[in-house]
């Protein structure tokens, strides 16, 4: 039994972690438009009803399969670190680390770009066709969600007093919005319209259109907002005040690049991951490992399944931790690292006993390296404060503190009749991370709080670089077709509760809503990608729903089990085709209570 059904049809599926940007997509679809018109529409709403975890200054990752070509590939759109970031412009602040919020951790909005970059290379359809649904959300309102009336409520004091834009867009009549409750964005709505207004100026072709909104935006009156904005001290995540980094010239400079991803087969399918610029690669690091593995004998769930897939997980990130990094800047040797040689020699370190040492490897002989990962105390003041030291888009209340599951974003994917197909998970530029910017409707994001201020290692600063992130949706192809796409919310766990739902499909048979509604788990193991860089060696969260017999069994090989309620863990949305009849489908995680697939 599922909480939900497995939904089929032949026209189109959607699955989005918001049921309004569902909804945006499958009425794009049923307009005309493709899988990747659909999609575009589908991110762009998530900018406006999921402010706590995204915006149009965020970043994402988008991976799209075009059926005509029979090409895979990524449109990159994280944006890289301002001209002036440097470890000495940190240094010379007084800081040993990049904050988690205000300023000094935004870097170039990618968001908004990539999907015009998606929308004018893949699309159909105007951009006034594919902004609308946004457009009305912000103008004519949304439910506010119950995390976000939740979050809003523990930084209301932020907004009124220290923050007063934010409090402009978020609180209603000085107050925190009720869960439920409709919530305007008109300054956003503003923003998206005045876009299309210079868009459609720019004369009659389509393509004409999408660029001139790309102008308006990066080198236009939004650059320019941004720009001014960024020259006033706004207090941040140190309890001090401090000016930007970033630029109008920084946005000008940028456009989102279109690239390769990276891949490779695990039992007859071909999975396709971003580059490791993200922390995708991961994913396929721990199938090469589990390939040796017969996973379906050890049994769903069982105590040598969970371990194994924990301890193939502790490897692979510790490679993501010294190896990773924008490969524009630095040599990834990420061909080694995906090699059956190498997944062999890092197999045999996965035994009996729950391992609590960090151990990367050393692909090709070099030498890896680790930062150091000395932990400063956060600055004294009200609890907000504390909650915006930690850079996760998470706002804990003080009753949840000691329990709650940090890590959140958004995802969405969609297929269509034609065989084209779109993963991408959006993140970045939510309500905690920065002020809103005056005029916009929206903060910017906070992603250059992933790079290391100690040089020499993948993932250090260095202006134009872009930060490794943590978004990671996949795509998978099968004899030369798309076959399933699949991302969820979660940070650094991403890619191991999308790897719970891979497995669950692939080794163990389960139907597509199964699979998303299998049990949830993750190793703690390595250091998070966000400020404060927690991490606990043998920690591992797991669902309610796992069995004594497991737990014990974990607990016996030395893994330190933290059980938390079921439903809690992740909110993986997929799409896919049947390999049989070719119907498709959609499945969406319970988890949140929010997240909705829609397939005709």
């Amino acid at each position: 039994m599922t909480t939900r059904p497995e939904l089929r049809g032949t026209f189109g599926a959607v699955s989005s972690t918001h049921w309004l940007a569902s909804a945006a997509g499958m009425a794009t679809l049923e307009a005309g438009g493709n899988a990747f018109d659909a999609a575009a529409a589908t991110g762009f709403v998530l900018q406006v009803v999921e402010p706590h975890l995204n915006g149009p200054a965020g970043d994402v990752p988008i991976l799209l399969f075009e059926a005509a070509s029979g090409r895979t590939r990524v449109i990159c759109g994280q944006g890289p670190m301002p001209a002036a970031a440097t470890p000495k412009a940190f240094a010379d602040l007084g800081l040993s680390r990049i904050p988690g919020s205000g300023l000094l951790p935004a870097t170039v909005p990618g968001a908004f770009g990539a999907w015009l970059k998606l929308l004018e290379q893949h699309g159909t359809l105007r951009l006034a066709q594919v902004l609308k649904y946004a457009v009305g959300c912000a103008a004519d309102g949304y439910p506010v969600l119950p995390k976000a009336a939740e979050a809003i409520g523990v930084l209301a004091e932020l907004f009124r007093d220290l923050w007063p834009e934010s409090g402009r867009t978020y609180l209603v009549a000085g107050a925190p919005p009720r869960p439920g409750s409709r919530l305007r964005n008109p300054a956003l709505a503003e923003t998206f319209r005045r876009v299309l207004k210079e868009a459609e100026a720019a004369g009659a072709g389509r393509e004409q259109q999408i660029r001139a909104g790309h102008r308006a935006f990066y080198s236009g009156f939004v650059a320019a907002a941004v720009d001014a904005h960024l020259r006033t001290e706004v207090l941040d995540a140190t309890g001090r005040r401090h000016r930007g980094l970033l630029t109008g010239d920084d946005l000008a400079r940028w456009v989102p690049a279109t690239e390769d991803t990276v891949s490779r087969s695990y039992r007859g399918l071909e999975v396709h991951k971003p580059g490791p610029w993200s922390q995708g690669p991961v994913f396929l690091q721990q199938l090469a490992l589990l390939e040796g593995f017969d996973l379906a004998a050890m049994g769903l769930d069982s105590a040598d399944h969970l371990h194994t897939v924990i301890e193939c997980a502790k490897l692979a990130y510790a490679d993501r931790e010294a190896w990773y990094g924008d490969p524009d800047f630095t040599d990834v040797p990420l061909a080694t690292l995906l090699s059956e040689r190498y997944a062999a020699d890092r197999r045999r370190l996965v035994g009996d006993q729950a391992s609590g040492r960090l151990r990367p490897g050393a692909p090709d002989g070099r030498t890896p390296r680790i930062p150091s990962l000395d932990r400063a105390d956060p600055p004294q003041g009200p609890y907000w404060q504390g909650q915006l030291y930690d850079g996760l888009p998470t706002v804990v209340p003080p009753v949840l503190a000691a329990t709650e599951a940090r890590g959140d974003t958004c995802c969405l994917t969609v297929t269509d009749r034609h065989g084209n197909m779109v993963a991408a998970t959006p993140s970045g530029g939510w309500l905690k991370s920065s002020p809103v910017v005056p005029g916009l409707g929206f903060p910017l994001g906070t992603r250059g709080q992933m790079a290391w201020l100690e040089e020499g290692h993948p993932n250090s600063l260095a202006p134009g670089k872009r930060p490794r992130t943590t978004l990671s949706p996949t795509l998978v192809v099968r004899d030369g077709r798309a076959a399933l796409a699949f991302g969820t919310p979660g940070g650094d766990q991403q890619d191991q509760w999308t790897l719970g739902f891979f497995l669950a499909r692939t080794d163990f048979g389960l139907g597509l809503q199964q699979a998303v509604e299998s049990l949830a788990f993750h190793s703690e193991h390595v250091p998070s990608s966000f400020v404060p860089r927690t991490h606990r060696p043998l920690g591992v969260r797991i669902e309610h729903r796992r069995t004594e017999e497991a737990a014990a069994g974990l607990a016996c090989r030395g893994h330190d089990l933290v059980t938390v309620p079921d439903w809690s863990l992740g909110k993986v949305c997929a799409v896919g085709v049947e390999p049989d009849d070719g119907l498709l489908c959609a499945a969406a995680s319970p988890r949140g209570g929010q997240a909705y697939a829609i397939a005709r």
